[in-house]
């Protein structure tokens, strides 16, 4: 399929300030399809009397899948399935694999067939760095989502325990070796490990521009593009001053890598060298979603039918355009 616009549901603002209907009427009206968060199923399902159990959790995904359907936008993924490889606690991981079979019963009630796993960033006490051990997680997760025709995308967090850059999560797709185990490449995740470091006074990595370009050079070389799942799009906010320990923003353990990201270099070499096509999906993290002003998922939206459109243009993406009437905007809708 040609490149498709997507959005994830918490981008459009936190699911304990704004409702899924909000969002999702924003997300209509700029074209986008939706990666679901889920917090937001979640949320849903806190509504109902005994909160989210097994059940209501089902419930709550029939409900979000109905209100996708009345505005014809495809669930992309559900998301993030966190902190399951490697466990050391190895009843912990049993417990994981009965949560991932609830989320395999979700996915099909919500018609998505991706579930996204991120790189674990819990303590090396907590997670093994084994890496047959991860791979043999891995593996044990796609071997149970294959009868449901279920793809998992593995994506490296840049600030994940043992797998930080696209690299090792590449390294660890090849591994497993599943035909339904891809990769998510995430332009800030990517960005975030190898050309930012908002601790510096530069906020750069020492030899940022060498180590992005190297790194872009070897991506076009070694990845296959049909292990690429989907490809998700965020740029960072630069920090006035550095992100060191007193800072508003710090977290100890858990730096905020990006800032001023090369995104347009990334997505260059995914988009045009690589030809990879399927949804691009804008995935925001940031202190606005949690505003309580109403205008927060219209604002958003925009802000990423905006991001599109200049994709679409860059890389001259082969999309319908749908017209935005309150703002007299063309702006692109990807083929259904």
């Amino acid at each position: 399929m040609p490149c498709r616009p997507a959005i994830s549901s918490h981008s459009l603002g936190r699911a304990w300030v704004h409702d899924m209907p909000s969002k999702l009427d924003q997300a209509l009206k700029y074209g986008f399809d939706i990666e679901l968060f889920y917090e937001d199923l979640i949320y849903v399902a806190k509504a109902m009397p005994d909160g989210p159990t097994p059940q209501n959790l089902l419930a709550a995904a029939q409900i979000i899948r109905s209100l996708c359907d009345e505005r014809d936008i495809a669930i992309v993924c559900l998301q993030p399935f966190m902190h399951y490889e490697g466990l050391r606690d190895r009843r912990k991981h049993a417990e994981r694999i009965d949560e991932l079979q609830l989320w395999i019963r979700v996915a099909k009630v919500l018609n998505t067939k991706i579930i996204s796993i991120p790189s674990t960033f819990l303590s090396s006490s907590r997670a093994s760095g084994d890496i047959d051990l991860i791979v043999a997680d891995l593996r044990e997760a796609a071997d149970l989502g294959a009868a449901d025709d279920i793809q998992f995308a593995y994506e490296s967090l840049a600030w994940g325990t043992y797998a930080d850059t696209w690299e090792q999560s590449w390294e660890i797709v090849q591994l497993v070796d599943r035909p339904n185990f891809g990769i998510c490449l995430d332009t800030f995740n990517m960005a975030g490990r190898m050309y930012a470091d908002p601790a510096s006074d530069t906020r750069r990595t020492p030899n940022a521009a060498a180590e992005t370009k190297a790194s872009i050079e070897r991506l076009v070389k070694i990845i296959d593009p049909k292990k690429i799942v989907y490809v998700q799009v965020v740029d960072a906010e630069y920090l006035a001053e550095p992100l060191t320990e007193g800072h508003e923003y710090y977290v100890e353990g858990q730096p905020d890598r990006g800032a001023y990201l090369p995104v347009k270099a990334i997505l260059k070499a995914i988009l045009t060298d690589l030809k990879w096509e399927g949804w691009v999906s804008a995935e925001l993290f940031n202190t606005s979603l949690t505003s309580a002003s109403p205008s927060v998922p219209a604002e958003h939206a925009e802000r990423a039918a905006v991001a599109w459109e200049k994709m679409v243009r860059d890389f001259d993406l082969q999309s319908d355009l749908v017209r935005v009437r309150s703002k007299g905007l063309d702006l692109p809708r990807a083929q259904l």
